[in-house]
């Protein structure tokens, strides 16, 4: 691919910024510009192509941006203010829709420009109040070292606002974008942490119990998966994780399985459990990463992967920048709408997360008053605070919403319709409080080695995460990021698996403060926060992270089905075990496609076989004879993928037919390491025939699809958020699954959000993007990786400032 200086949108843009509509932030001249003009010609490309570089006034110093071939900014400045301002703008001109749409979700204000169809998440991002946290997560970083510098990036993605035409969606939904502020960056780390900690699975395990008993729900829902692939403690990776000395040592918590509540199991309403499931994060949120020591590469020197698993979004979740300052080099990805790299490398090393899958949410119950005003709180009554809030809809009439909180966050007792229920739901999450992830990717970003890691990850108070890293200096890190709560009623320590008593005032969280700044006095120290320095190498797939015999807290409810954790650790003891590890064995093993639910599933496809006769029994014996590599051009993984959806859901139909009616069973199954070690007893007619029953149904839904190959349906089916064929991506087939390490769920529109592989040595980084950096649909790069993403493909993650500048920032006038 040849370089070109700035894609045609941009340049054409700016060209028009140019003409006379910067620094008074009028659009007249402009709007309506990508109705006239789009899509631009290749006559409108060559009479931008030669034009000088746009000047933009800063009050924040002098800064340039460049676009490499692939819509990437890079930009450079003396200070770092100038820095993130010209982040900002670049940010502004590329994703401003996408902005402005995901702080619309987390306010609970998208129904102000887009209608009725999204009250329901509306109503639960008002009554969460993730803003009112969010402003206080501002006022714990305003006066930090980061706070100017997210004030400049602000005010870089407002000058840009005014400059330039407004996107294309905003002429479509007919509404104007209000300014970015401070508390705005500080929403996006407060989105991306309910994403991947905001979990309900509680109050389903506990909805099992009332419903189904204790023994079932433990049987559907076990605490634990029977495997070892854990994190920490792996034979061939690490001589084991250092457990805290002496006083440090706490007495691990009681068995999970004991009752630790006074209260019994009480299912939830089945409108308000239908209305939470909706608006629940996916369950599926996970990620890869993995480093190895400097003793086993070929260069002499630690190599470190990430891919992180998101959904797939047109435009992509991340946006890639490379930023460069006298004191580091820094080139990555970020969320639109925060200005410092999250994942990437720096001129001293390279980072990557995963999730951690850490408990961090806790529910309770109390005993109000008749009238529901009041809260019974250990021996005192207190009055739940209330606040009414409006939320504005278009084309129909405004919605109030009362706002309720108790001592331990926030109150839900409404379902979609907006009724009350007869219970009050508190809910006490980590993000409800200020936090300072800010500094800590700040941090990360200027760190100098291995100890400045260390130092900025003490910061980093959410989301928790599995944070690997890579050194120049040959060291490599893993540790578990974030705050955890220490649980304890009457002082003992419980674990967080059921719902609480809250008027008993049973598991609460000592210096937690709800819409304020905690000391986080009760929460698991850092130095004793699970982590390994410089392992000879080290795996991450969202699989548990330590056994609980060896670690004296409680970490988690629930982890990843260990599909991927099991693969990862077979084909990264085989490397180690050969050693000489290179940049291209950590590429190859991104793309590896084995699924091993093949495997996990084989007695039941054997039980099966005995089952069918004909074609049928012909396509079973070519799933059991397939090797478990999920590639596009192969029937087998076809058949295979929609046989475990049919067995699930006889699975739903046989075993929790009782809850249809009242709930959503489906969202009660076990998931699939679990459902495939259930008996006979779990079904109508035995588990043999529902398996062949399973079978049967998905060939004929493989037949009724048209397919005829994997490929056929495993397509990259990314979508615009408006679902319009000309915002949509183009779907190219493509391989992998839910549960290989080359991520893809086309069911759930999810998978490898970014891939990156970082050699320490002087041998260039690869990087990849699931569509196009640039969030302009005309541009030539709104899609411009993805045909490389869905073929495994990569392109270099060098740092250099190279591409014709596009911008030049001028500190005071400009002149």
């Amino acid at each position: 691919m040849t370089e070109r200086s700035v894609h045609p949108t941009r340049r054409a843009l700016l060209a028009a910024v140019a003409g006379g509509a910067v620094g008074g932030g009028f659009l007249g001249p402009v709007r309506g510009y990508l109705s006239a003009f789009a899509p631009l010609s290749g006559g409108a490309w060559d009479a931008a192509g030669d034009d000088p570089p746009v000047r933009v006034p800063s009050d924040a110093g002098d800064a340039t941006l460049r676009y490499d071939d692939e819509a990437v900014p890079r930009i450079e400045a003396d200070d770092e203010a100038a820095l993130c301002f010209a982040a900002g703008y670049a940010h502004g001109a590329d994703r401003l829709f996408q902005m402005d749409l995901q702080r619309r979700q987390m306010r609970g204000q998208l129904s102000a420009v887009v209608g009725e169809a999204t009250l329901d998440s509306d109503r639960f991002h008002v009554r969460m109040d993730f803003a009112t946290a969010v402003d206080a997560t501002w006022d714990l970083v305003r006066d930090t070292e980061a706070g100017p510098l997210v004030e400049a990036y602000c005010e870089g993605v407002n000058r840009a606002r005014e400059d330039l035409p407004t996107p294309l969606e905003f002429e479509l939904l007919d509404y104007e974008p209000a300014p970015w502020t401070p508390a705005d960056v500080m929403l996006a780390e407060k989105q991306i942490a309910w994403t991947l900690t905001g979990s309900f699975r509680t109050l389903r395990r506990e909805t099992l119990r009332a419903e189904l008993g204790a023994d079932a729900a433990e049987t559907i829902m076990p605490h634990r998966l029977d495997h070892d692939a854990a994190i920490l403690g792996h034979a061939n990776a690490t001589d084991g994780w250092p457990v805290p000395d002496g006083d440090a040592l706490r007495v691990p918590v009681s068995d999970p399985d004991d009752d630790t509540s006074s209260r019994a199991s009480v299912a939830t309403d089945p409108e308000f459990d239908g209305w939470l499931a909706g608006v629940e994060p996916p369950a599926w949120a996970g990620s890869n990463s993995w480093a190895v020591g400097a003793d086993h590469t070929d260069s002499g020197e630690p190599i470190m992967a990430n891919d992180p698993h998101l959904s797939l979004m047109a435009p992509p979740v991340w946006y890639e920048q490379a930023l460069r300052h006298p004191d580091y080099q820094v080139r990555g990805v970020t969320f639109p709408g925060v200005p410092f790299v999250i994942i990437g490398e720096n001129d001293r090393g390279a980072w990557g997360f995963t999730n951690a899958g850490c408990d961090v949410i806790d529910f309770y119950g109390y005993e109000t008053r008749a009238d529901g005003a009041e809260y019974r709180y250990g021996d005192r009554w207190r009055s739940f605070e209330v606040e009414t809030r409006t939320i504005e809809v278009a084309g129909a009439a405004d919605r109030d919403v009362d706002v309720k909180k108790s001592v331990h966050g926030a109150v839900l007792s409404a379902g979609a319709g907006g009724d009350e229920f007869r219970s009050e739901l508190g809910i006490a999450w980590t993000g409800l409080s200020a936090t300072n992830a800010t500094n800590g990717i700040l941090g990360i970003n200027r760190s100098r080695g291995a100890e400045d890691i260390d130092e900025a990850l003490r910061e980093f108070g959410e989301p928790t995460q599995c944070f690997v890293y890579a050194g120049r200096d040959g060291s490599v890190r893993y540790r578990v990021t974030g705050r955890v709560p220490i649980r304890r009623t009457d002082g003992e320590m419980v674990p967080g698996t059921r719902v609480f008593d809250g008027s008993a005032r049973e598991g609460e969280w000592a210096g937690y403060t709800p819409y304020g700044e905690s000391s986080w006095e009760g929460f698991i120290p850092f130095d004793e926060m699970p982590h390994d320095d410089d392992p000879d190498y080290v795996g991450t797939a969202n699989q548990r992270v330590v056994d609980d015999d060896d670690y004296p807290y409680y970490l988690a409810e629930d982890y990843s089905e260990p599909f991927r954790g099991i693969r990862l650790w077979e084909r990264l003891d085989a490397l180690v075990d050969r050693g000489d590890v290179g940049p291209a064995d950590l590429r190859d093993l991104q793309r590896d496609v084995r699924d091993g639910r093949l495997e996990h599933y084989r007695p039941v496809l054997e039980e099966a076989r005995s089952e069918l006769s004909g074609d049928a029994r012909d396509d079973l014996d070519s799933v059991l004879e397939w090797d478990g590599e999920a590639e596009r051009d192969a029937r087998e993984p076809l058949l295979f993928v929609h046989f475990l959806d049919a067995y699930e859901g006889r699975f739903v139909a046989d075993a929790l037919g009782e809850l249809d009616g009242r709930r959503d069973a489906s969202a009660y199954a076990p998931n699939q390491w679990v459902l495939a070690t259930l008996g006979d007893e779990w079904f109508d007619g035995g588990r043999a025939s529902a398996a062949a029953d399973a079978f049967e149904k998905a060939r004929g839904q493989v037949a009724a699809g048209g397919w005829e190959t994997y490929g056929d349906y495993n397509r990259t089916a990314i979508d615009h958020p408006f679902d319009q064929s000309f915002l949509n991506y183009p779907r190219y087939p493509t391989d992998g699954s839910a549960a290989t390490l080359f991520n893809f769920r086309v069911e759930s529109g999810a998978g490898s959000s970014w891939r990156q592989v970082c050699p320490m040595d002087e041998t260039t980084s690869q990087c990849i993007l699931p569509g196009g950096n640039d969030g302009n649909v005309y541009s030539d790069d709104y899609d411009g990786q993805l045909r490389r993403w869905a073929n495994g493909e990569y392109k270099p993650m060098d740092r250099a400032m190279r591409g014709d500048l596009a911008v030049r920032f001028a500190g005071g006038d400009g002149e």
